[in-house]
């Protein structure tokens, strides 16, 4: 678990449960409030680290409340979503302070990766202050490389699959670099439209469209003496790609609306989970702009490349979610077999989940093979076929589930909903109940309110 607490305003109920749950999951304390109003009485009670707001609220709306946390809470970053989502809306709520939007509907992993950007000390990733979880030699490997191009100015492209962890490696660059006492700038050009991904990297002065009301500086400016880390850069359109050749090549970028030449002093860190020379051969990447940011190319092997970092992460996940002075369990000699033999296609994202479940699930300080629940479509392939026959055995039948969700279903009759009074009754941890309950949800469960 961590320290972190997100305050949740939505008017919907069901949707406040859905995201509270989520959250829940995810180790995060969560506060909820139903409007605006309902919001700026939590923040006056108690610390809040984020707040994730609707728009479409009343007697206070997200934009006002936005306005409100802005003059009274500054430090506090708001996350605003609506289903009304457009390049106007999202540019209006990001001049107007929020640090990022999203559109519903939305998967859960979209918000909980925005506020893993959001809040970098939640990340299931190693924070750039620890040393890198290095065990296999390929990963010791790309580390002395890292930290070889580390202190020139060149230009590295990270390569590979998604959760390889290519954000720590560039984060191991700028913190062994001289720059490391300057800003660290990331933005993810996936996850950004285009015309507001253009205002948000080179800037806008103001009238430079509909609802630019002020100057607003751009994540180049941002990243002045410091590093700019350009996230799934491959995502980019073409005409936006040839501006950023320009500044790339000029060192010297100018905001919309704008005719004012800004001189650059960054270092620029890039990352594709494509193979960029393919993308270039299909005319969807430019080639001189390929070559400008493959200066120092570092490729990131998937997780069951590098074996032996496996269970040294996976113990390194288990301490990032313990409460201070808990004692992290240990993984059984199976346990053990079953996490080395899976290939582990979300690579650490993956085994960060699967951790998280089997922390839900322990009530021991053993994480013995029942407790790592993959995702439904994965098995124990590589597992010899009488453990994989003792792992079928050990499972819930169908009957025995049907018995569970029917006591979890009567309970929340009989206490009104509470959770904390179901939990006591069942006499399992709230945190159990919560991951049974969203269990339930996705499988189509009505859940009692």
């Amino acid at each position: 678990m961590n320290n972190m607490t997100v305050l949740i305003v939505e008017d919907d109920p069901s949707l406040r449960e859905a995201l509270c749950d989520t959250l829940s999951l995810a180790g995060f304390a969560t506060k909820v409030a139903s409007d605006g109003t309902a919001a700026l009485k939590l923040l006056e009670q108690e610390p809040i680290n984020l707040v994730v707001s609707d728009v479409q609220m009343r007697p206070m709306n997200g934009h006002k409340l936005l306005e409100k946390i802005k003059v009274l809470y500054p430090t506090t970053p708001v996350l605003m979503m609506s289903a009304y989502g457009t390049i106007e809306k999202a540019v209006t709520a990001i001049r107007d302070g929020a640090v990022d939007y999203l559109v519903k509907p939305f998967e859960a992993d979209a918000l909980l990766e925005k506020i893993e950007q959001l809040l970098p000390e939640t990340s299931s990733l190693p924070p750039p202050h620890q040393e890198m979880v290095a065990e296999d030699l390929l990963t010791r490997e790309l580390v002395e490389l890292a930290r070889r191009v580390a202190p020139s100015n060149a230009t590295v492209l990270l390569k590979g699959d998604s959760g390889t962890g290519k954000e720590v490696f560039a984060r191991l660059i700028h913190n062994s670099s001289d720059r490391r006492n300057g800003p660290f700038v990331a933005i993810n050009c996936a996850a950004i439209p285009e015309d507001m991904l253009e205002a948000m990297l080179f800037g806008y002065e103001k009238g430079a469209y509909t609802g630019a009301l002020k100057r607003t500086v751009g994540k180049f400016e941002q990243a002045q003496a410091g590093t700019l880390f350009l996230d799934e850069i491959s995502e980019m359109s073409l005409g936006l790609q040839a501006k950023l050749l320009r500044v790339l090549q000029e060192r010297e970028v100018e905001r919309l609306g704008g005719n004012e030449l800004i001189s650059l002093d960054i270092r620029v860190l890039a990352t594709t989970n494509r193979n960029l020379r393919e993308e270039v051969a299909a005319g969807r990447f430019r080639e001189d702009l390929f070559y400008r940011l493959n200066v120092f190319p570092l490729t990131l092997p998937p997780l069951c490349d590098r074996p032996r970092d496996i269970m040294p992460l996976a113990r390194f996940l288990i301490q990032r979610q313990l409460q201070p002075g808990e004692s992290a369990p240990e993984f059984s000699d199976g346990a053990v077999q079953l996490l080395m033999a899976h290939q582990w296609p979300g690579n650490i994202r993956e085994l960060d989940n699967l951790i998280q479940r089997a922390l839900i699930l322990n009530d021991s300080q053993i994480i013995d093979v029942l407790d790592l629940n993959f995702e439904p479509d994965q098995v124990a392939f590589a597992l010899p076929e009488t453990e994989k026959a003792a792992l079928t055995q050990g499972q819930l039948t169908d009957d025995l589930k049907s018995v569970e969700e029917q006591m979890i279903l009567d309970a929340l009759r009989s206490e009104q909903g509470c959770r904390k009074d179901v939990a006591d009754k069942l006499g399992i941890s709230p945190r159990t109940l919560r991951y049974k309950i969203a269990r339930m949800r996705d499988a189509g469960v009505a859940i009692p309110r």
